[in-house]
Parts: C-alpha cells; sequence; structure tokens
C-alpha cells in the first residue's frame, strides 16, 4: 500500500501543530465559536450530541495492520475502548475530550494517518471499491487514481472553500461497487483502444434532502488528462454554486439549474481554456503508483472445502474470488446482534490487525456498507482464519443479507436526527434471527437514515427507512426498490410514515409476500420491479 513520503509527513505534522495552536485559541477564548467551527470541521471534529466525534480519514478505504492497531490504541486511551466505521470508509470516534483532540492528531501522524478534509466545504476522502486490486477485470487498480486525487486535492488552495461539500467515488471495474452515481463527481475506468486507459465522469449525483442521480457529462476521455477534468469541474461549481442558501449548494442542485449541456459546455471550455500541462499523469507516474499498491501474491493450488456446515455458508456467504488462484477476500461483517452497525472494539481492531499481518499481507479494507476485507486469504488458511474470527464475534456469516443493514448513529449520537436508526438495525436481528431464512430471503439491502441527510444511504436501498418527526415523536417513512450499481434507481416511498414500533411488522409483511409471491430466481428488488409499489402498498399497510 502507499506510504508516505517526506512531503506528505511534512503536511500532516504541520496540519497537528497548526490546529494544536487553534485550538488553544479557542479553549482559552481567544478564537470565537464562528470563527474556529470551519477550521475544526477542516479537521473532521463534530460536535454531536453527548460528546466531540472526530472522523478519521482512511484514504480510498485501505488500512495496514500497524495502523488499525493504533486506532485500537486511541480507542482506548482517548475514547470508551471502540470505534464506528462509516458508509464512506472512514472511522469515527464518538466520545473525545475535546481539548485531547490535538494529542489524538498527533497519534494518527505517526502511522501516516490523518482527520484532514474529513468533514468542511472541500474536497472530501474520496472512496473506491473495496475490492480494488483483488478482482480479475479491473483496468487498473482505482487506488492509484484515488491517490493521485488526494495529493491534487489536499489543500488545494482554491478548493479549500466550495459552496458545499464534494465527494469523489472511482472505479475501474464494469460492476459498480462504489456507487458512483449518487456521489458529486463519479469515475469509472477503462480501458481504450486508443488511449490506453481512459474515463467516463458523471456528475451531479447525491442523496440527502434533494437526492439525485448523477449524469454521465464525458466519456472516453484519456487517463491521463483526468486531473484537469476535474479542475474544470470544480472552478465551474466553486463559481457558480450557490453560497446564499446551504441546502442549495451541492454542485447537483448546479447541474439542475443549467442543464446537463450548459454545465458541460461550461467544464469544456473551463478545460479548454485553463488547461494545465502539469496536471497530466504521465505514464511513469501510474507505474510507480501501481507499484506502491500491487500484492506480490503466488498462485496457490486450490484445497476442496469440505468443512463443516457453519464453515460452507460462511465461505458462501463472507468470501469472495481473488484475481490469484488459491486466494479470498473475506468480509467481516460488522452487522452482529447488541452491536450498532458498524461498531468495533479495540480488541477487535487488534484482533483483526493481527489476523491481517498473519493471513492478509498486513491490509486491510473498509467498505461503504460499514464492513471489513482481509483481501488476500490464501485458501489453505479459511479454516483457521475462521476460528480466530469466531473466538471474537467477527464470523456472522450475514452479508448482503437482510440483516447486513446499514445505519447511521440517529438520534442516540447525532444532534441532527430526528429519530433513532440504532434500535431499528437492532430490530432487524431480532425479527430476522434465523440465518437460514435470512439465506431463504437472499439479497435484501437495507438502509436507515435518522434524518434527511441520509447518512444511512436509505435512498439507494432496497427497504430504506428514513427517521421524521411527527408531533413531536419519531416516525419514519418506507421506500422501497432502490440501489446503487448497474441501473441505479432511488427508492420510491411506499406510503405514509409509521410510529417505531410499527416499522418491522410491516417490513416482515412486505418480506412474506415476497417469499409467498416471488418467482424462480428472483431477488426482492427485482419483486418490487415486477409488482410495483402500489401494489405493495395496499399490502404493507393493510393493518393501519
Amino acid at each position: 500500500m502507499y506510504k508516505y513520503n517526506p512531503i506528505d509527513q511534512a503536511i500532516v505534522d504541520a496540519r497537528v501543530s497548526q490546529f494544536s495552536e487553534q485550538m488553544t485559541r479557542y479553549l482559552a477564548g481567544e478564537l470565537p465559536e464562528e470563527q474556529f467551527m470551519p477550521l475544526r470541521l477542516q479537521n473532521g471534529l463534530y460536535i454531536q450530541r453527548h460528546a466531540p466525534m472526530l472522523r478519521v480519514a482512511i484514504p480510498y478505504g485501505t488500512l495496514a495492520g500497524y495502523q488499525l492497531r493504533h486506532l485500537a490504541q486511541i480507542a482506548r486511551k482517548y475514547d470508551r475502548g471502540y470505534g464506528h466505521f462509516t458508509t464512506r470508509q472512514n472511522i469515527q470516534f464518538n466520545w473525545l475530550a475535546l481539548e485531547q483532540v490535538p494529542e489524538v492528531l498527533g497519534e494518527l501522524a505517526t502511522v501516516q494517518m490523518h482527520a484532514i478534509q474529513t468533514s468542511g466545504a472541500c474536497v472530501r476522502n474520496t472512496t473506491t471499491d473495496p475490492l480494488a486490486g483483488t478482482v480479475a477485470d479491473e483496468a487498473i487498480d482505482p487506488r492509484v487514481v484515488c491517490e493521485l486525487i488526494r495529493q491534487w486535492s489536499t489543500f488545494h488552495p482554491e478548493f479549500a472553500y466550495l459552496p458545499r461539500k464534494f465527494k469523489i467515488a472511482v472505479v475501474a471495474t464494469e460492476e459498480d461497487r462504489a456507487a458512483i452515481e449518487v456521489h458529486d463527481v463519479g469515475i469509472r475506468i477503462k480501458k481504450h483502444v486508443i488511449h490506453g486507459l481512459a474515463f467516463d465522469l458523471w456528475v451531479g449525483g447525491g442523496l440527502g434532502r434533494t437526492p439525485l442521480l448523477g449524469h454521465r457529462l464525458l466519456a472516453d476521455l484519456p487517463l491521463d488528462e483526468l486531473r484537469n477534468w476535474l479542475t474544470a469541474v470544480l472552478r465551474v461549481y466553486n463559481l457558480a454554486g450557490r453560497r446564499d442558501n446551504k441546502y442549495k449548494a451541492r454542485i447537483k442542485i448546479l447541474v439542475n439549474a443549467m442543464g446537463v449541456e450548459a454545465f458541460r459546455e461550461a467544464v469544456t471550455h473551463r478545460y479548454l481554456t485553463d488547461h494545465d500541462s502539469d496536471l497530466k499523469i504521465s505514464a511513469e507516474t501510474l507505474e510507480d503508483l501501481g507499484d506502491s499498491f500491487s500484492c506480490k501474491l503466488e498462485p496457490q493450488p486450490i484445497e476442496g472445502h469440505q468443512g463443516s456446515l457453519d464453515f460452507q455458508r460462511w465461505y458462501r456467504q463472507n468470501t469472495k474470488p481473488h484475481r490469484i488462484m488459491g486466494y479470498r477476500s473475506v468480509f467481516l461483517s460488522l452487522k452482529r446482534p447488541g452491536t450498532a452497525p458498524g461498531d468495533v472494539t479495540a480488541l477487535q481492531m487488534d484482533v483483526i490487525a493481527d489476523l491481517a499481518d498473519r493471513f492478509s499481507q498486513s491490509e486491510i479494507r473498509t467498505t461503504h456498507d460499514q464492513n471489513l476485507i482481509l483481501p488476500h486469504v490464501a485458501e489453505s488458511d479459511l479454516k483457521e482464519l475462521l476460528q480466530c474470527l469466531s473466538a471474537h464475534d467477527l464470523a456472522h456469516p450475514n452479508l448482503g443479507l437482510i440483516s447486513d443493514s446499514i445505519a447511521c448513529p440517529g438520534l442516540d449520537f447525532c444532534s441532527l436526527a430526528n429519530a433513532p436508526s440504532l434500535s431499528l438495525a437492532e430490530a432487524l436481528h431480532e425479527t430476522f434471527d434465523d440465518l437460514d431464512e435470512q439465506v431463504d430471503i437472499g439479497p435484501l439491502e437495507v438502509k436507515i437514515s435518522g434524518c434527511m441527510n441520509a447518512c444511512g444511504h436509505h435512498h439507494i436501498a432496497h427497504i430504506g427507512i428514513l427517521g421524521v418527526e411527527k408531533k413531536g415523536q419519531p416516525w419514519y417513512q418506507i421506500t422501497l426498490g432502490g440501489r446503487d450499481q448497474q441501473g441505479a434507481a432511488l427508492g420510491k416511498r411506499l406510503g405514509p410514515a409509521v410510529p417505531h414500533d410499527d416499522v418491522l411488522p410491516l417490513i416482515k409483511r412486505l418480506v412474506d409476500t415476497y417469499l409467498e409471491e416471488r418467482q424462480p430466481g428472483e431477488y426482492f428488488v427485482g419483486f418490487v420491479d415486477r409488482l410495483g409499489v402500489d401494489y405493495l402498498k395496499e399490502i404493507s399497510y393493510a393493518t393501519h
């Protein structure tokens, strides 16, 4: 994986010193809150309902074992012994003391980590396919491109204070495992007969209070010009985006207001006018960075897997093929009964770091589904690995099933939330507690957001749940049919909001109807497409 060069380290160290001074001035009353807020936000520091929260960047979702081990130390020393992995491949600490945050940032810097630009109106952490570098059909390891974007966008003086936050996602396969169509900019890299490597660029996607799918703005452009085109997009947005209303300030609003063709013309004009040869990406740069991400694995013989039924279930559900024969990518589900989605204890972090060192080239991935991956595990090591994972409650074989839900922290932690989210995730485990039943149901994504900011990505769930306030009480709207991969779609509202205790009975009726009326080989999202939301509304609200 990529290692900091002296410039990277100097930048991070300087930011720690700078923010430490800013914090000292703020605590002494010398820096007003309105001036401190944008400074703390661009260092990933939020003030939540109960305590400060720090969001730590995990660039393109790749961690080394020693880094995860240090995160465990921070969780023990400064937090309450756990961390929370997010839907944008980062980690959050929810119980920090404000005055200790600079010290935490200093500790992160010792292991080449930071919280820079994990919040604020700037270019955020670039996300990508969590299986990058492990699949056979990718045009290039997309983390190479993500790292180039990171270097270009970090402390970019022109884009430090955009109209609003700006999120970029990158894939290099036909299958989209990074939800590029619901980002401000989505990039798909592909092989090209003329350019060698080319890219398509989507713009104007996003969730939140105005959910929109992105538009494919550009296609078949040479990859070496990516940073020039990104600069053009950001310049148009920075100059023309609204700053008078934060709810109308995202690039998706600008694209819709201008129209796609007018926006494309403006971006193309900027590209031609402002083209900078220094931003071209050379083949040598791609090759050098590619070497830092390459994993040298020798093919291994594939062993038969005649283990226990538990092993076979876990193998089928929680492991994926690897491009190198004899290896698998192993998913660690962070969706267990009694635990908030994405939460992992300090002890579990230590265990995962040790297992990564032993079995996965000391590498861990984070996913936008709030799970973790050991990406390079020899098939011959799988049974031993499963034993180790099981001993620490990390082998729950529910990847992609109904209990593998996404949930934001909700009203339990977030000052913006209208309703709890975590209690509904727990209720899913209680309602669908039989793994055989979950497997029979098949792939079914449930995503829960506590407010319209949609941090739980409910718009792109097969079943989406949105918390709303009604007469001072938390209620929930249900959407159906959303998805974030090929043929991305936003879910359609099922009907009126329901109170907390009615959400799971409603979902149970939906699932039971699906099991009774599905066609052979039909999954839930296809069932919704076939029958339509209006038909399912009658069944879902039959007792209301």
